[in-house]
């Protein structure tokens, strides 16, 4: 892991990314208490608030109880059924 200070990412980002891409991790140190880790989105994040994420929750839990759910029996059948949505 590679730790800079925030003026080091301001000056070349760039780099920076590129050595994230190369599979390095980078955490930014922003003053004595505060840190962050870049790292890269993978292709199954999902970028939601935790509001937006137990609303659909909420709506999941409405239609299930409307009958509108969705059996499945396997791990195959449930990824078949993701992908088609």
């Amino acid at each position: 892991m590679l730790v800079i200070n925030t003026k080091q990412f301001k000056d070349n980002p760039l780099s920076y990314f590129n050595k994230i891409d190369q599979g390095i991790e980078i955490l930014v140190k922003r003053g004595k208490r505060k840190s962050y880790k870049i790292v890269p989105l993978q292709d199954d994040d999902t970028l939601m608030s935790k509001k937006e994420f137990f609303a659909k929750i909420d709506r999941a839990s409405q239609s299930i109880k409307e009958g509108k759910g969705k059996t499945v029996n396997t791990k195959e059948e449930l990824i078949a059924y993701l992908d088609s949505l």
